[in-house]
């Protein structure tokens, strides 16, 4: 039971090496797909802002001009296209932080199907985190949407 064999020299550090490059390489991985991901939840949030807002709205034109209708127990605000795109475009020129952090954030739709439904969909370029040779395929960026319904009331 003498020395060890001088072959085994130096193999724990090659695989020591070859572990760290691939942990650092899913570590890249990970956090890109992370941030994807959080891009995705925070455009969602801006579309569901964006329908409630215009959900909820009715235009000073619609309620002073007398063409809205007296309040019945079944009342319900109807909606039109003008006014949800009017509404949502309003929302985003008056809470411009509402897109920090997004890039090239676009309306889709911002429509009704129904009257009683605003329906928006937005898409944005969320760009990897970290670009490494794993994740430069999508270094240009990854197209999210997000759609978003509220019903006016």
């Amino acid at each position: 039971m003498g020395a060890a064999p001088e072959r085994e020299g130096g193999q724990i550090m090659l695989l020591t090496s070859a572990f760290v490059a691939f942990a650092l390489l899913l570590v890249t991985v990970v956090v890109s797909a992370t941030q994807v991901h959080l891009e995705r939840k925070r455009l969602f949030d801006l579309a569901d802002a964006l329908a409630l807002t215009a959900a909820d709205s009715m235009s000073h034109e619609t309620f002073y001009s007398g063409a809205a209708e007296r309040p019945t127990d079944d009342a319900v605000l109807s909606l039109t296209d003008a006014e949800i795109q009017a509404d949502v475009a309003a929302y985003l020129r008056e809470h411009p932080d509402a897109l920090a952090g997004l890039h090239g954030v676009r309306v889709v739709e911002a429509s009704t199907s129904d009257g009683r439904t605003a329906e928006v969909s937005l898409t944005a370029l969320a760009r990897p985190a970290m670009v490494s040779w794993v994740t430069q395929l999508w270094s240009d960026g990854i197209i999210v949407r997000a759609e978003a319904r509220a019903r006016a009331w």
